[in-house]
């Protein structure tokens, strides 16, 4: 006798929005544009890398090696790991830039205590250390420019505010006074760290410079530059080396060889903080109409 099979009863459908549709539809992804803090870091127990590993690993690259050679398969070599391994923690070479300079711009994060000591010595910290950020990573004043902010660049942000809270100047003087302050710091790593002679200059570039330094020789001798020649004194050849500088320019009578770049930058940066203040009392002068 055969034995009838009992009938199983349907689970209700899924009705939109109802906690098993919520449960049983996949997590959306990020658009393909999105910035990679947007997708959350890969959630095993033990993960073998982190995004902050494989960020450093690349700015140490970039230090060592110049900008140019950072890659997905560099990067992974560096780590001692597979390539396609760097692309279950990050997408893109683009991920891999913001990453980079999201390390960096932690660099330049200042502690609460230093906050609290009141605005000027707050922002000439925060300047020192933006300087000195750059200074340490040279090629990044030029490599990541444009690349998209991270979260230690917002921390860079609200910490810069809150250094000048107490600054006695309205919101837009405190937002300008910001602006002239990381002007000045990244102009400065970036005329500190311009070399006479670069590591990676080839041949053609040294013979490029030593004719650059003759046709220099040949203006200095034309007598229409006095005061420049006065000050710079003969031009030497360059030499392929950092010391080549002071030598092109009379060695050590010549006073730009004898300046101290962090006396220099002390020096500026005092200026404009002793300036600011003076900011909310001088009325803003229109330029004339042409």
């Amino acid at each position: 006798m055969a034995v009838k099979a009992k009938s199983i009863p349907k689970a209700p459908e899924a009705t939109p929005g109802s906690t098993r549709a919520r449960a049983a539809a996949p997590s959306p992804k990020p658009p393909q544009n999105a910035p990679i803090w947007s997708e959350p870091a890969p959630g095993r127990r033990r993960p073998r890398l982190s995004r902050e590993q494989i960020a450093q690993a690349a700015l140490a690259i970039a230090d060592r090696e110049g900008f140019a050679a950072v890659s997905m398969r560099r990067v992974a070599e560096e780590l001692g790991a597979a390539t396609m391994t760097l692309y279950y923690y990050i997408r893109t070479k683009d991920d891999l830039v913001a990453l980079m300079d999201d390390a960096l711009m932690a660099e330049v994060h200042v502690t609460e205590d230093v906050l609290a000591l009141g605005w000027r010595e707050a922002l000439a910290a925060i300047a020192r250390k933006t300087r000195d950020a750059f200074m340490n990573h040279p090629w990044a004043l030029y490599e990541l420019r444009g690349v998209r902010s991270g979260p230690n660049a917002m921390v860079h942000v609200e910490q810069s505010l809150t250094a000048v809270a107490d600054c006695p100047l309205d919101d837009a003087g405190r937002l300008q006074l910001l602006g002239i302050v990381d002007d000045f710091a990244f102009g400065h790593a970036l005329r500190a760290q311009t070399r006479w002679h670069r590591p990676d200059e080839g041949v053609e570039d040294i013979a490029a410079r030593q004719r650059m330094v003759a046709f220099m020789r040949e203006l200095m001798g034309s007598g229409r530059y006095p005061r420049l020649a006065a000050m710079v004194g003969p031009i030497a050849e360059a030499g392929p080396n950092d010391d080549a500088r002071a030598e092109a320019g009379g060695g050590e009578q010549n006073p730009w060889s004898k300046q101290d770049p962090e006396q220099a930058f002390e020096r500026g940066l005092a200026a404009i903080l002793d300036a600011a203040p003076s900011w909310a009392e001088a009325p803003r002068k229109r330029r004339p109409r042409r």
